[in-house]
């Protein structure tokens, strides 16, 4: 039976099982690196090599904005998706508002409570709260960005990129591509930046310029302007001792060890620094995304779908899929946990409580939303059977049974 366009046209595009996945993993990885002297953070990838979970969230990122946003551009105008790009920052403006609130609050009574801990100035809040009027207005035109609070208004920054490079997309990849590269490179030399309080020079933590080129690569390859490099053995070689090689130069140990490996990591400063996206990080990055690319298998058909490990891999997956609500969680959550710790003390089997619950929390957070999402109190409630019919029906049961 030939089907409709009215009915092709409401089937929707099946998730990538491997944006999922990884943006899943990156989540995990980003609540421990959050918690304060979390001994965890000591083991994520981010102490073995110079890219971390941020270059992973930043390029899923990139490629589910091109999975939901791309083929607007494509087949409305460039108008409607202009005006959905708005749409998707006046959301995260509005979560890094509440991520923000809810994390002042924890702070401040954690500091009321334990007035040692002095929780509200690690953050950088004392200005708020010293200057609440000057501050405020800071906080809300995010020219005020204390510590610990960066990432989501990084993505405003590089989502507001996103009409412009779709544009120049539509006239030519390779124009979308100079541009990137253009603003990256004043990005990543200081020209470009955005300060991140009134009364000092400092600035974003996570530089937008800069950082947009990981975003628009993982956006370039969802969207067919790029193609994934093919497997071969020489790549492989390559990526593997780019990743190996690394290792000396950012592990905190073999730094400690050999004085000269750190005058190494001081020397390459400009080109590892996360603020500014240096060059070795994007490279660095590069290599892990093609060795995890070809290991996953094409769309991700080496992940388990099966048994336990299926079911370990479906979670992750879920995690990855609510992404958004996974990351406010863990903000407030890694604070809590932070004074939770100082409390309880930081012994090895507190760290495996507070890290396994903290881990539960994000499930459980994402099934949450998920629910939430399916929207079940639109779907029809299930027809109960009436006393009647169902009399009728065990009657006219036993009159149809066979004679024995």
């Amino acid at each position: 039976m030939p089907v409709s366009k009215s009915t092709s046209a409401t089937v929707r595009r099946p998730r990538d099982a491997r944006l999922d996945f990884f943006r899943g993993i990156a989540m995990f990885i980003i609540l421990i690196a959050h918690i304060p002297w979390n001994v965890w953070a000591l083991w994520i990838p981010a102490r073995f090599g110079f890219s971390d979970a941020t270059e992973i969230f930043v390029f899923c990122s990139g490629m589910a904005s091109a999975l939901a946003f791309g083929s607007i551009f494509r087949e409305r105008n460039w108008f409607m998706g202009a005006a959905r790009i708005v749409q998707r920052i006046w959301q995260i403006y509005w979560a890094h508002l509440g991520v923000f609130f809810a994390v002042f609050a924890v702070v401040v009574v954690g500091e009321m409570l334990f007035p040692e801990g002095g929780y509200v100035g690690k953050l950088n809040l004392v200005p708020l709260l010293d200057r609440p009027r000057e501050n405020l207005l800071g906080l809300l035109t995010l020219t005020y960005v204390p510590n610990f609070f960066d990432m989501l208004p990084m993505y405003i920054g590089i989502l507001a990129m996103v009409p412009i490079v779709a544009g120049l997309g539509k006239v030519h990849r390779m124009a979308a591509g100079g541009f990137v590269v253009a603003i990256w490179l004043l990005g990543t030399t200081g020209v470009l930046s955005l300060p991140a309080e009134p009364w000092s020079d400092r600035q974003w933590f996570f530089n937008p310029f800069a950082w947009q080129l990981v975003f628009f690569t993982g956006f370039a390859f969802a969207s067919g302007w790029l193609k994934p490099p093919p497997f071969s053995k020489r790549l492989a070689g390559l990526a593997i001792v780019i990743v190996v090689a690394t290792v000396p130069f950012a592990w905190y140990m073999t730094l400690r060890a050999w004085p000269d490996l750190m005058a190494a990591n001081i020397a390459l400063k400009p080109l590892i620094t996360k603020s500014d996206f240096g060059l070795f990080r994007y490279i660095h990055f590069l290599a892990i995304a093609y060795l995890a690319f070809h290991a996953v298998g094409e769309g991700g058909r080496r992940l388990a779908t099966s048994g336990f490990a299926g079911r370990v891999v479906d979670t992750i997956r879920l995690v990855g899929q609510q992404s958004l609500a996974v990351f406010v969680t863990s903000l407030v959550l890694a604070q809590t946990f932070g004074i939770v710790l100082d409390q309880i003390g930081r012994t090895t089997v507190n760290f495996w409580i507070v890290n396994l619950f903290g881990f539960g929390c994000l499930i459980a957070t994402a099934a949450a939303v998920r629910w939430y999402k399916s929207e079940p109190w639109r779907k029809p409630k299930p027809q109960q059977a009436q006393p009647e019919t169902a009399a009728a029906g065990r009657q006219g049961g036993l009159a149809s049974a066979p004679a024995e």
